[in-house]
């Protein structure tokens, strides 16, 4: 066979350009993970107590989970004392053991944050040792950021600088026997951060406002094809 021929050239380089690798590696952060089956009763929202849940929280007919809060906003309960939020909690329910001690760990989801939202967690995982959380990314002027640092040992506590207004896949992987959490956005890798301990992690996404760093008046964030995958460490 012959060398592909001139006019062909432009066909080969679309099909390259459009391939998982050039993408980032799209699917290929999932290999080897087994996919956990999640049922609608397993995406438990949690919204301040004195508005109906429509005020707050939507899922649209194509799939799309949005999320808005007001600073101004009541925690989830009278006796809780955290700030405003809108979140889901992937509950664990039977078969689907969610709040795990060991084994790999991985979350994965598209993201949307509209501009304007700003000093806002959009997506945690929860328990630790000495704090509340291994890992919670927050968004501050159109930056996906580490907590709220600008850095942590090792590199940028920046995640992504220009996140507003897009759609993003955010995959997070939490190895509970190595003690790391690694974030990637769009395929690659944005953050490797260590782990906080203890025996007992979810995972959360949505709108938490943080109370002690700026937050905007209204804040909301949406998310579509939201998966969780597992493995052995």
């Amino acid at each position: 066979m012959g060398a592909p021929s001139l006019l062909a050239w432009p066909a080969l380089l679309v099909l390259l350009l459009s391939s998982p690798c050039a993408r980032g590696g799209e699917g290929q952060l999932t290999d080897g993970f087994t996919a956990v089956e999640l049922s609608e009763a397993q995406f438990k929202v949690q919204k301040p107590y004195d508005v109906p849940l429509p005020e707050r929280y939507e899922l649209t007919a194509d799939g799309v989970r949005r999320m808005w809060v007001y600073a101004a906003d009541k925690p989830i309960t009278t006796a809780h004392p955290g700030g405003p939020r809108t979140e889901i909690k992937i509950e664990a329910m039977h078969a689907s053991c969610l709040v795990y001690s060991s084994g790999v760990w991985q979350f994965e989801g598209y993201g949307y944050v509209p501009s304007g939202t700003s000093g806002a967690s959009v997506m945690q995982i929860f328990g630790a040792a000495e704090h509340a959380t291994t890992l919670m990314l927050h968004v501050y002027d159109g930056r996906l950021t580490y907590y709220h640092h600008d850095a942590v040992a090792g590199g940028k506590g920046v995640v992504d600088a220009a996140i507003y207004d897009r759609w993003f896949r955010l995959n997070v992987v939490h190895d509970v026997a190595a003690s790391n959490v690694t974030v990637f956005v769009d395929g690659q890798h944005r953050l490797t951060a260590p782990g906080r301990g203890g025996d007992a992690h979810y995972f959360k996404f949505g709108v938490y406002g943080q109370s002690r760093n700026g937050m905007s008046c209204r804040m909301e964030s949406r998310w579509k094809d939201v998966k969780v995958f597992t493995k052995c460490s």
